[in-house]
């Protein structure tokens, strides 16, 4: 019977034993050239070689399409190939800057570009602000001890998952005018409202469709430092018989910044960044009243009947001035939180 038993065994180490000697000599191939470049390199430079791959790839989509778009802001002409583009200098930079005063934009010489920048920076401004706010609410009441907690937790951060692409289409479907949400005004007796047409509508619209479709991520960040906030200090309010309101005031919010300004800072850099969501919901309109910089981008470069790749390339360096500016506040607010 011990035999028997045995038998299986002796069979697996065998297949296991068929599989190790082409592996073990896999390992030596890789293994002699790797020993060669260590001894020729030195041990503390081997970590490049593990990178260099990553690396190469980074270079190839992220580095090398930086350089070709500043080449792109500096020539002009309506070829593609860098090569056959003359060099123009700052010429489409002045072309974007060219304005008798930044705050109207009919006044620039490109009221276009300037337009998009004053629609981007009042879609960030109330977008910013909602999203902190519905955030931190939201943070606060999933924190509680409530029922269905972790349902309700998931269902917040579920549109987080989708395309922006799929939100705005759904909401379209419901805000058009013969949408969902028409049907159900006419439907009580009132007038069909143009909410993707009507400037101020569409502006309030896109704010809220973008505030809906990110804010669980937001909450998450916030949750996160709820939760990380110390229970004793609220034993300690709640014996001293604190009142909730000044317990919020007095631990929860000064405990919580550090993670707000996270959160305010990764919602401006996405609030500049926006276009999906406007793209889809308005296309920029009515006329322009939906215009991000990204979409005036885009339309420069590809959608208009006279493509205009180094004045769109311009607009798309001084953007990216922008996000590296705040990516850099980011940066320091990380490490300020580090250190506290």
């Amino acid at each position: 019977m011990a035999s028997a038993e045995t038998t299986p065994r002796r069979h697996g180490t065998g297949g296991a034993g068929l599989f190790a000697a082409p592996l073990a000599l896999l390992m030596r191939l890789v293994d002699w050239p790797m020993q060669a470049l260590q001894r020729l390199i030195g041990e503390r430079r081997m970590a490049y070689i593990f990178i260099l791959p990553n690396l190469a790839f980074f270079s190839l989509f992220v580095f090398l399409p930086l350089v070709i778009n500043f080449v792109f802001s500096v020539t002009g002409g309506a070829r593609l190939f860098p090569s056959e583009r003359p060099y123009v200098g700052a010429e489409q930079y002045g072309y974007l800057f060219d304005c008798g005063s930044y705050l109207d934009p009919s006044s620039c010489r490109e009221d276009h570009f300037w337009r998009g920048v004053a629609n981007t920076a009042r879609f960030t401004v109330f977008q910013v602000t909602a999203m902190v706010l519905f955030s931190l609410l939201t943070a606060v009441v999933l924190n509680m001890r409530i029922r269905a907690r972790g349902f309700f937790r998931a269902v917040y951060f579920f549109p987080v998952l989708l395309s922006p692409v799929v939100v705005a289409l759904t909401w379209k479907w419901i805000l058009q005018r013969d949408g969902l949400l028409n049907a159900a005004i006419t439907s009580i007796g009132g007038e069909r409202i143009l909410f993707l047409v009507d400037p101020s509508w569409a502006m309030f619209w896109i704010v809220f469709v973008s505030v809906w479709a990110h804010m669980g991520f937001y909450t998450l960040i916030l949750l996160a430092g709820l939760q990380a906030i110390p229970a004793n200090l609220y034993e300690a309010a709640e014996m001293d018989a604190t009142p909730r309101w000044r317990v919020f005031w007095r631990i929860t919010l000064p405990l919580l910044w550090p993670n707000m300004i996270v959160v305010i800072v990764l919602a401006l850099i996405k609030g500049v960044q926006t276009f999906d969501e406007v793209f889809v919901l308005t296309g920029g309109g009515p006329g322009t009243a939906t215009v991000m910089i990204v979409h005036y981008i885009y339309e420069t470069a590809f959608a208009n009947q006279v493509q205009n790749f180094g004045l769109a390339a311009a607009a798309s360096v001084v953007l990216g001035v922008v996000l590296f500016a705040l990516t850099l506040l980011q940066l320091a607010v990380s490490r300020r939180k580090g250190a506290a």
